[in-house]
């Protein structure tokens, strides 16, 4: 008799799953092959994404697991918190992906470095050390496990959105604005869409389709109506998002 699959069809649900595991991700354990022995390697790394949502590490060269991305670009990724009771109950993602490091004269490395210190705020003290690199790890495949029987086989274009260089342009400023003279809208981003408590919420990302916001440690994906297309948009969802929560938060 022929096997039965254990995978789920892939879904818009599976989807905006797998997006939020990675966007929301602070940390992750990074698998590559060590280079003297060919045997598996896995480390923990901090985790944030490029604008398309590409998973970015900032790691030493004095780490094992950088000569063996040198050595061998190709390498894995797990994401998902384990949470409270069977740490097998909860979400996770496993990316397969081949590295690229971002040297600090790459015409990216400016954009990434700040995306990244957003998510990682912690990571100033040793981001500037010289032997700090960006890692950019681009998505050929990945493995959802959304819990008990909800088992997803994903590609990178499930996993990506746009990487359109003008509306990761406009990102910096949007983020500086908002943080510094609409605090207030953030925090109703965070009641009103996630349910969350009042705080001092920040946000730390814009994609093309959503945005981030932290609060400590505590870090919640929201996800636009309709994906932007020109920077313009940028501003006018946001807009718009203020105004709905205030209406619905009555405040």
């Amino acid at each position: 008799m022929p096997e039965t699959s254990v995978l789920q069809p892939t879904d818009a649900d599976a989807i905006r799953l797998a997006k939020t595991l990675l966007r929301t991700a602070r940390h992750g354990a990074l698998s590559c092959l060590d280079p003297a022995s060919g045997a598996p390697l896995v480390s923990r790394v901090g985790v944030s994404t490029d604008f398309d949502g590409a998973p970015v590490l900032l790691i030493s060269g004095l780490a094992a697991h950088t000569a063996a991305l040198v050595a061998d670009p190709r390498c894995a990724l797990l994401l998902g918190d384990p949470g409270k009771g069977d740490p097998l109950a909860h979400p996770r993602i496993s990316i397969s992906a081949r590295a690229t490091t971002i040297g600090r004269d790459h015409a990216d490395h400016a954009r990434i470095a700040a995306r990244y210190l957003s998510h990682q705020p912690k990571a100033k003290l040793y981001a500037e050390l010289g032997d700090f690199r960006f890692v950019r790890l681009d998505p050929q495949s990945a493995s959802l496990n959304g819990g008990f029987g909800r088992a997803y086989a994903l590609g990178a274009g499930d996993l990506l959105s746009s990487a359109d260089p003008a509306l990761a342009a406009a990102e910096a400023h949007a983020i500086e604005h908002m943080n510094e003279d609409h605090f207030d809208a953030v925090d109703r981003y965070a009641r009103h869409y996630c349910k969350a408590p009042a705080g001092n919420w920040v946000l730390a990302g814009i994609d093309a389709e959503g945005i981030d916001i932290i609060l400590g440690d505590d870090v919640r994906r929201i996800f636009f109506d309709a994906p932007l297309a020109v920077p313009e948009d940028m501003h006018i969802t946001l807009v718009k998002m203020a105004r709905a929560a205030r209406l619905a938060l009555g405040d």
